[in-house]
């Protein structure tokens, strides 16, 4: 065989074992996704750890971003809260992290924003092999709030949840803002409270909040975390002394929490 044939077929030989390599290596890391529902295109992000496979389910965990993080770039809502901490250390959290963004001029208990969300968490857990029975909410300010929605209004569908300086009611001044959220709001009284733990009673839940927050009152927590308590809830409550509105870097921060988290499961 002369050289030059040779040459040509050691050439074929690498390029083939190459694409062989390249087709079992996943990609992980902060994944680009969209999807669209009801004619719009939503960007939002997801998170595989490095030792991802699709030969085994994994814990799934959706992200909700604060109010500033608002927009359409797909991109902001990954600069603050557990995108922020996973860049910090991503051994710590091994499991599927969906990121979804509230676009300007919406609010994430909206339920059209729900139903982006939840469309994006399902999308992601089908195309990643995620677990059902281990599928977690969190979420920061604004997110806060829509953890706490989540939970109430699809009781049983998340192995735990974590609100982080968020409400369960929204405040005068989000229905302002919001005035369409007023038809299923709580009202800001202990029944109304007692209605809500009620629902997410089975939902083990780890509150944080700053006690010097002045963005989302304390008593927004508290409140939640006294009636959870009264309705025999698994809560659990972590309040920082002296911090402010950014308390979600201290709660990722927590060593306990993923542990905790990730041992949870749904029967």
């Amino acid at each position: 065989m002369r050289l030059p044939l040779l040459c040509s077929f050691f050439l074929m030989c690498c390029l083939a074992w190459s694409a062989r390599t390249s087709a079992r290596t996943q990609q992980t890391g902060f994944l680009d996704r969209s999807l669209s529902l009801h004619g719009t295109t939503y960007k939002y992000q997801v998170f595989l750890p490095d030792h991802w496979t699709p030969k085994q389910k994994w814990p799934v965990i959706l992200f909700l971003h604060g109010y500033g993080e608002r927009g359409s770039d797909g991109l902001l809502q990954t600069d603050l809260g557990l995108p922020h901490a996973i860049r910090l250390n991503r051994s710590r959290f091994p499991s599927i992290v969906v990121i979804p963004q509230c676009p300007m001029g919406h609010w994430w208990t909206q339920p059209e924003m729900e139903a982006m969300a939840l469309a994006a968490l399902s999308d992601s857990a089908q195309a990643f092999t995620g677990d059902a029975k281990r599928t977690f909410v969190t979420g920061l300010s604004m997110g806060g709030y829509g953890t706490w929605d989540l939970i109430s209004r699809y009781p049983g569908k998340f192995a735990a949840a974590v609100p982080i300086c968020g409400g369960a009611v929204p405040s005068e001044e989000i229905l302002k803002e919001f005035p369409d959220l007023a038809k299923d709001a709580y009202p800001d009284d202990p029944k109304g409270y007692a209605e809500i733990a009620k629902k997410i009673a089975r939902t083990p839940v780890w509150i944080f909040h700053g006690d010097a927050d002045d963005r989302v009152p304390v008593a927004s927590s508290r409140k939640m975390n006294d009636a959870l308590k009264t309705a025999g809830g698994n809560v659990r409550y972590t309040e920082y002394p002296g911090v402010s509105h950014n308390s979600w870097d201290k709660a990722y921060a927590e060593p306990e929490l993923m542990p905790w988290l990730l041992s949870k499961s749904l029967p």
